[in-house]
């Protein structure tokens, strides 16, 4: 009984970690071998995530002056939207598990983001 106890206040802590970062767990383990996700970097280069990923399947251009990429990881058959968005400069701000369409979305209903 202490262990399910244990068990379940760990998985809700974790959850609640991810609160404020609301992409399902299950993409990060399921595409975590992807070379988008785990190479990308904050900061790095959009050529050198081009290099990684390989060319987009959109290009979004951002009211900041940035752009953002969406990718579609397939592994075993499922699909999964992945988005890099980059700031003015060209550099990786953010990544994830949605498209940039979803993600500015987020962004504008989000005070503070």
């Amino acid at each position: 009984m202490y262990k399910q106890t244990l068990a379940l206040l760990l998985v809700g802590a974790s959850l609640a970690a991810c609160s404020s970062h609301p992409e399902n767990p299950v993409d990060h383990v399921t595409f975590r071998h992807e070379p988008l996700v785990r190479q990308v970097e904050d900061g790095m280069t959009m050529q050198k995530v081009i290099a990684i990923g390989g060319s987009p399947s959109t290009v979004v251009d951002l009211p900041n002056g940035g752009t953002c990429n969406d990718y579609i990881l397939n592994r075993d058959g499922n699909q999964q939207p992945y988005y890099v968005r980059f700031d003015a400069t060209g550099h990786v701000d953010a990544k994830g598990f949605k498209t940039c369409k979803q993600r500015e979305e987020e962004r504008r209903n989000t005070p503070g983001a």
